[in-house]
């Protein structure tokens, strides 16, 4: 197994090698890689395109790709199959080469790890997918998908504020432990959050297949209930912001701190305004792709924000966390 990694490394070693600058674009092209195969999936959901490909890997048992179907729609072939290609040659793609780019700069272990979670979590995403569809939407395979893609963005978005430290600087503080405290806590409360909104989608009117929509398996739970449950817990994270951000801004912080956590009360506001539409709307589809945008963006924002607030940073200097504050 070594000599497969030595081998590795001298095939690596032939690659020009990538400045920082570079490795945080491959970075942000990951992040943004898995916001979006979580958006797109959120399209296939709305638009009841869920079983455009009825099997897995391939569209159709005969077809790798998709072929004329009478009970199958082209256009909800068209947008399931345009997700798997996104998965297989964006996702894969930048997955891969952050972990080229970090390997051939020799980063730290810390930060290899977290690249190569990328392409990892991306093959076992495909898998999961392929479960979601051979047994026929379910609604808690659907919601499992989701969710590993929300923790991929935070391990993304963590990846991309890493790789923007020195790896022989010194881990500071550059916010109160108090306020870096509150924030994990708030990170908790985001996860029942979404844990929560994916369960209210459950119970929603977007199945993910029209088709066949008797067929595919739905939560019989109350949606004012529910939509209550994750309002409650909405205003709990936000509580938590508020509170975090008020020992920010009494404490020692760090200039990139103090912005980044304005960047992310934009966010979370954007995000809260299109929940509310939505609501009072009747869930109309183009609302629910902004709100599973709006999601990526506060997982990814909340993410760097806790980063920042204990960095490895030059004894002395913050040039290192302003990287990230723009």
């Amino acid at each position: 197994m070594i000599g497969v990694y030595q081998l590795f490394l001298r095939l690596v070693d032939r690659l020009p090698l990538p400045s920082t600058k570079a490795q945080q674009r491959f970075a942000l092209a990951a992040l943004l890689s898995q916001a979006l195969i979580a958006v797109t999936g959120s399209v296939v959901r709305v638009t009841g395109s869920g079983l455009g490909c009825p099997t897995w890997p391939k569209c159709f048992d005969d077809s790798l790709v998709p072929i004329p179907q009478d009970e199958v729609p082209w256009w909800h072939q068209a947008i399931e199959f345009g997700n798997r290609q996104i998965a297989v040659w964006i996702v894969v793609t930048t997955s891969i080469a952050i972990v080229l780019a970090v390997t051939r700069a020799r980063r730290r272990r810390e930060i290899l790890i977290y690249a190569w979670i990328m392409p990892l979590s991306t093959f076992a995403q495909g898998i999961l997918g392929g479960i979601t569809v051979l047994t026929g939407l379910r609604w808690w395979v659907v919601g499992a998908h989701m969710l590993v893609s929300c923790a991929m963005v935070w391990l993304a978005a963590t990846l991309y504020a890493k790789v923007a430290e020195p790896d022989d600087g010194a881990e500071i503080e550059t916010a109160p432990a108090g306020a870096r405290r509150l924030v994990a806590g708030s990170a908790v409360v985001m996860a029942l959050v979404l844990t929560a909104g994916m369960i209210v989608t459950a119970a929603g009117p977007h199945a993910g297949d029209r088709t066949n929509p008797k067929a595919i398996d739905r939560l019989d739970v109350s949606i004012p209930l529910l939509s209550l449950t994750h309002g409650l817990l909405v205003a709990l994270y936000v509580g938590l912001l508020i509170w975090a951000a008020v020992l920010i801004a009494r404490g020692p912080s760090s200039e990139a701190v103090r912005r980044r956590v304005k960047i992310v009360f934009v966010v979370v506001a954007a995000q809260s305004l299109i929940g509310v539409v939505q609501y009072f709307t009747g869930v109309p589809a183009l609302l629910v792709v902004l709100h599973v945008a709006g999601a990526m963006s506060v997982i990814a924002e909340a993410a760097i924000l806790y980063r920042l607030m204990s960095a490895r940073v030059v004894r002395g200097s913050d040039r290192t966390t302003d990287k990230l504050a723009a």
